[in-house]
């Protein structure tokens, strides 16, 4: 049976209709949406992280708070942007919340979505937080090398690897440390955001997980779910060259509204036909992306039109894009919808 999860960016502005109309708002009700997922039987809670815009920024004290509230379902990212992210205090962070949830719950609960990031409302905000490329490199390159910089000491961290070296007055030596706290397989439970095959590949390579989203930056004139198909199978044909030992998992996004009751219909009614293709644009400037269609309509339908996507069945998890600023209440309802009515239709 394929894991479901919900991936909620937290939107939040005062605008008519909008129930999440502050940045308080948006947190308490991602933690609400979380419990009340968990208590209808979804798998996983996951968050969007962006900055210098109204939805969620610091993910790890509401990922921690979520731990405390819920005891069975995954607690996630997907994804953070590693060019705003200091390795080694993410990783201390990281390992912390593993250890809170944990303690309420299962083992093993964090599942940590991570990336070169995407396009954000600041140029270049990674450098008010203070990092740059090394030496003083330009473009998207440099920065897409700055981030998979950073991920591999943060994996290097997250493996227990000393990445200071003690004081021999206060220890009587001199010898590499690592981080702490640490928690035992957090490593494993790592995953690249992957916008394209390429960097699918990449990401085997470095033993992350797989996750990708509603969007690839690249089109080849087939479907979505065909083209990320095809980036699933490269993902573990270079998973199994690489010859790591343990089986890899494969996320994607999906936007899926089922249409349960007149509070749905009006809402998404009138967008089941309008999104119900793929839509090709460009994600800046230069990047030409293709974007995933909404399922929108009875569960029996969005049912039928799952089973045709090729990237569906090959994905292991599937994380359900939700509309947040319509309150936790509808949401909850919608996840319960797409357990009971979806979930059972999607195979293994």
């Amino acid at each position: 049976m394929k894991r479901i999860g919900f991936l909620s960016f937290g939107h939040h502005q005062a605008v008519p209709g909008s129930l999440v109309r502050t940045a308080q708002d948006a947190l308490l009700q991602s933690i609400e949406l979380a419990v009340a997922a968990e208590e209808v039987g979804v798998d996983g809670a996951f968050f969007r992280v962006h900055h210098f815009a109204r939805q969620l920024a610091a993910p790890f004290p509401l990922l921690a708070a979520v731990a405390a509230r819920t005891s069975r379902i995954e607690i996630g990212t997907g994804v953070i942007d590693m060019r705003y992210e200091n390795p080694l205090y993410f990783a201390e962070e990281a390992a912390a919340a593993d250890l809170i949830s944990a303690g309420s719950g299962r083992q093993g609960r964090l599942q940590l979505g991570i990336s070169r990031g995407s396009p954000e409302t600041a140029i270049d905000g990674w450098r008010s937080f203070g990092y740059a490329p090394a030496d003083g490199g330009e473009g998207p390159a440099a920065e897409a090398q700055m981030a998979r910089d950073k991920t591999e000491v943060l994996l290097a961290a997250l493996d227990g690897a000393g990445v200071a070296m003690s004081n021999p007055a206060m220890t009587g030596q001199s010898r590499p440390v690592p981080i702490e706290p640490r928690s035992e397989g957090l490593r494993d439970r790592i995953w690249w955001g992957a916008g394209s095959r390429a960097t699918a590949v990449t990401a085997a390579e470095l033993g992350m997980n797989l996750m990708s989203s509603t969007l690839l930056t690249e089109d080849t004139g087939v479907p979505l779910g065909e083209l990320q198909a095809e980036q699933i199978q490269l993902f573990r044909d270079a998973w199994a060259a690489a010859g790591h030992e343990r089986t890899p998992r494969v996320s994607i996004s999906r936007s899926i509204l089922p249409i349960i009751d007149d509070e749905t219909r009006h809402w998404f009614g009138l967008r089941a036909e309008a999104d119900s293709q793929d839509q090709v644009g460009h994600l800046d400037a230069t990047t030409v992306a293709r974007f995933g269609r909404s399922y929108i309509g009875e569960p029996d339908r969005i049912v039928e039109e799952l089973a045709a996507d090729p990237a569906v069945q090959a994905a292991d998890t599937i994380l359900v894009t939700v509309p947040n600023q319509l309150g936790v209440e509808l949401n909850a309802r919608m996840l319960e919808s797409i357990v009971r009515d979806v979930k059972p239709g999607l195979g293994d």
